[in-house]
């Protein structure tokens, strides 16, 4: 499955602006972007391939239980990322590391969360209000709409006022939708006209499982049954899928409903790092679909702009940089101490969490008393 004649693509493979019917209410967002807001689209996607391929390396040397590339995907997820605003919630799957990145997220909470040193990742106020990873496919749908709901009865949302008024933007695969939990979502978001976007990332793969196996039709007209309008875009083009995300966000913010968005990308590498995808796909796929790579397309753009050998190269030696320093910090990490298994499962002291608490205490000093 791949673009139709309903794709919005703003930005051709070889890095030129498109201009047809599909792309006329787009492009004007485009035209506000500043040079430099530009070029961090770049420097985003850059940078977190660079990080990926190095978790990867740290995983295959065991430093690492998993990990969950999101090569090919960069595109996608910087464009959708950057067009939220500060007070937004973003609901993530597991794979969107650059969206968490852009709201302040340190990717060493990856990391920890991956090497199994962290029971839930990072606090969402902290980190620009992206929310945990959600590992249950799907789950993260409904999770989003009843933040979303909740937001629409505090009269969050629909003032009039684009400073204040809050949307949730939430992720997801191909994979996911064949799970009754996004069909739950689309009927309580549209049935209570939710403040939110669905972004489906749909990467072509549900692990072994081509995405023309899971649905007949297109994944865009999915949430139409349900009411929700959408719109197809081409996920390797960053350009489109901010200027689409933006769009139905600013919609959605406004009071206008849910708004559903199929951003057409390819996971390049691996599901995880548990899986060979070669055992599945032809790589004949995979090299077709890595001549539409988000960046190469996009520095092409870039160029034509006027962007010079020195920004690139600063670029390189960031992402360069980062890999060392999460590196680095990996190899230090520290295995944390049993107790925080009980920590933050109330809020108060709760007598069975302690009582369970002391057992292990004991249990574990039992070990010590048996070695001396």
């Amino acid at each position: 499955m791949s673009y139709t004649a309903e794709t919005v693509q703003l930005l051709s493979p070889e890095g030129s602006l498109v201009e047809n019917d599909r792309t006329s209410q787009y492009l004007p967002i485009i035209e506000k972007l500043s040079d430099e807001q530009l070029k961090d689209f770049h420097r985003q996607m850059v940078v977190i391939r660079r990080f990926d391929v190095e978790a990867g390396n740290l995983q295959r040397q065991g430093q690492l239980a998993l990990w969950i590339p999101s090569i090919g995907q960069e595109g996608a997820q910087v464009g959708s990322g950057y067009a939220a605003r500060p007070q937004d919630h973003i609901f993530p799957a597991y794979r969107e590391h650059v969206v968490g990145r852009i709201r302040g997220l340190d990717p060493m909470r990856l990391i920890e969360m991956l090497r199994g040193l962290s029971h839930g990742g990072w606090v969402p106020s902290e980190t620009g209000n992206f929310h945990l990873y959600s590992i249950v496919i799907g789950t993260q749908t409904l999770h989003a709409t009843g933040y979303a709901m909740g937001i629409a009865l505090d009269g969050a949302s629909g003032t009039g006022d684009p400073e204040t008024d809050a949307a949730v933007l939430v992720y997801f695969g191909d994979g996911a939708t064949s799970q009754g939990d996004v069909s739950e979502a689309f009927v309580f978001a549209a049935s209570y006209q939710t403040p939110q976007v669905f972004f489906l990332q749909n990467n072509h793969w549900a692990i072994s499982v081509p995405v023309e196996r899971q649905s007949r039709t297109p994944l865009y007209l999915r949430s139409t049954g349900f009411g929700i309008p959408s719109v197809q875009v081409d996920g390797n083009d960053v350009l489109a899928s901010y200027a689409v995300t933006k769009d139905s966000l600013d919609a959605a913010r406004g009071g206008a409903g849910p708004r559903f968005i199929e951003a057409l990308t390819y996971r390049i590498g691996a599901h995880t790092s548990s899986d060979d995808p070669t055992k599945y796909r032809d790589s004949a796929e995979v090299e077709r679909w890595s001549q539409r790579d988000p960046i190469s397309r996009f520095e092409t753009f870039l160029r034509a702009k006027g962007a010079g050998d020195d920004f690139f190269h600063e670029v390189a030696t960031e992402a360069e940089d980062l890999a060392a320093d999460v590196r680095a910090r990996t190899l230090t990490l520290q295995d944390p101490p049993t107790s925080k298994i009980f920590e933050h499962v109330y809020t108060d002291p709760h007598s069975l969490v302690a009582e369970q608490s002391a057992w292990l205490t004991a249990y574990e000093s039992s070990f010590e008393e048996a070695a001396e």
